[in-house]
């Protein structure tokens, strides 16, 4: 049973925490400098990929061994070889364990998805390993950037929001990650296949909560970076096919920078009053239970919720359209859909030419990988799939010493 924790002691955390991250003082709160590098960005979500790579500590004990055998050492790709594929993860399964591994190497934690959700692997068919991962879930009601550019009325939304899905995992895993394979696992997500996975799974099917069947077919993809300004969406599109529009960002506002154990911290103290809120995040409740989970404890203990919640931190927002009609099917006044998605292989081919061979022939930096390598960035909690080339680079030689598995 957790201690008992009093105002003030909560208080003093949260500033301790604001403090910790780089949050000056203000006249009315506190606030981060107006422009921030990537590296800061990531220093950031320190916390909270702490006690995410804490809550998997026996997992990663247990199954990193043996799962390690889907990595590939730099030196079995063949760039020019590279033939993806994309397997849909089923819960329980060593693809679903394979999916969790992959997702511990980012820099930025990442949620499990509401809603409807489709999980991939992409593989190499060349030599059987892991290139990457995606994962599709349900898109958040109010993101202002998407709604203006749509054109839609709340009404509206409400009507077709359910057309659209958000892609909230994306990224390729070491050593293709060196190879800009992230850009190829981003396209995937746009393929033939994935759209016939969604109708597979979600046409026809009756929503839990609502009771209603669901006859959306999928018309647009959305996303947001990870790290401010983005390079693997930025000048992304498939030749006749799927673009990644950069439709605006984020208002700078959530909760990431007060997650991990002061998080925590805050359910108890609303657990303490008896808030419903503590209870957890029961299916239905949405993807916002974090966010009223904070407000409701920073508002309980003094402080004002709206100004410490706002952090700053900006995210673009990419909009990809799958139709050629998609707009018209969103607003409503057309039915019929005009995919312009294009098959697996062809994406795959266009940007294997288009990334990842020249590349492998301007920067070798992915021959250095190993799995050693990776097995030590689980292990030791230190990303490395979003790191900059330089420093990835000049952090292989020190794991390269670690014994192969």
């Amino acid at each position: 049973m957790s201690s008992w924790i009093t105002k003030h002691q909560l208080r003093r955390a949260v500033r301790r925490r604001l403090l910790s991250l780089g949050f000056r003082r203000t006249s009315d709160g506190y606030s981060l400098p107006s422009e921030l590098t990537k590296d800061q960005v990531r220093e950031l979500h320190r916390p909270s990929r702490r006690a995410l790579h804490a809550a998997h500590r026996g997992f990663i004990g247990e199954r990193t061994f043996a799962l390690l055998r889907h990595f590939a050492d730099g030196r079995e790709i063949n760039p020019k070889g590279v033939r993806p594929e994309l397997v849909e993860v089923v819960p329980g399964t060593e693809e679903s364990e394979l999916f969790r591994l992959a997702t511990l190497l980012w820099s930025v934690p990442v949620s499990g998805g509401f809603g409807r959700r489709l999980r991939f692997l992409v593989r190499d068919r060349q030599n059987g390993k892991l290139i990457g991962v995606f994962a599709l879930g349900d898109p958040v009601f109010n993101l202002g950037a998407r709604d203006m550019w749509v054109g839609w009325t709340a009404a509206d939304r409400a009507k077709r929001l359910v057309h659209t899905m958000d892609a909230y995992v994306v990224g390729a895993v070491p050593p293709y990650a060196q190879l800009i394979a992230g850009k190829l696992v981003a396209a995937l997500m746009t393929s033939q296949q994935v759209l016939k996975a969604y109708e597979r799974k979600y046409l026809g099917s009756t929503s839990v909560i609502e009771g209603v069947e669901h006859r959306a077919r999928l018309v647009l993809l959305t996303t947001t970076s990870a790290l401010g300004r983005s390079s693997l969406y930025n000048r992304l599109a498939i030749p006749d096919g799927p673009q990644f529009i950069r439709l605006g960002a984020t208002k700078g506002f959530g909760h990431f920078h007060l997650s991990g154990s002061l998080f925590e911290l805050m359910r108890d103290y609303l657990r303490q009053t008896k808030h419903p809120y503590a209870s957890g995040n029961r299916f239905g409740m949405g993807p916002n239970w974090k966010l009223r989970v904070a407000r409701a404890a920073l508002e309980a203990v003094g402080f004002d919720s709206a100004v410490l919640l706002r952090h700053g931190v900006e995210r673009e927002v990419y909009g990809i359209p799958l139709a050629r009609n998609w707009r018209e099917i969103l607003q409503g006044t057309q039915e019929r859909v005009y995919s312009q998605s294009k098959p697996a292989n062809d994406i795959a081919e266009f940007c294997r030419e288009r990334w990842l061979v020249p590349r492998s022939l301007r920067d070798p930096t992915y021959l250095r990988v190993t799995r050693a390598s990776i097995r030590q960035l689980l292990v030791n909690g230190t990303p490395l799939v979003t790191l900059p080339v330089q420093e990835v680079e000049a952090r292989m030689p020190v794991l390269n010493t670690a014994a192969a598995p």
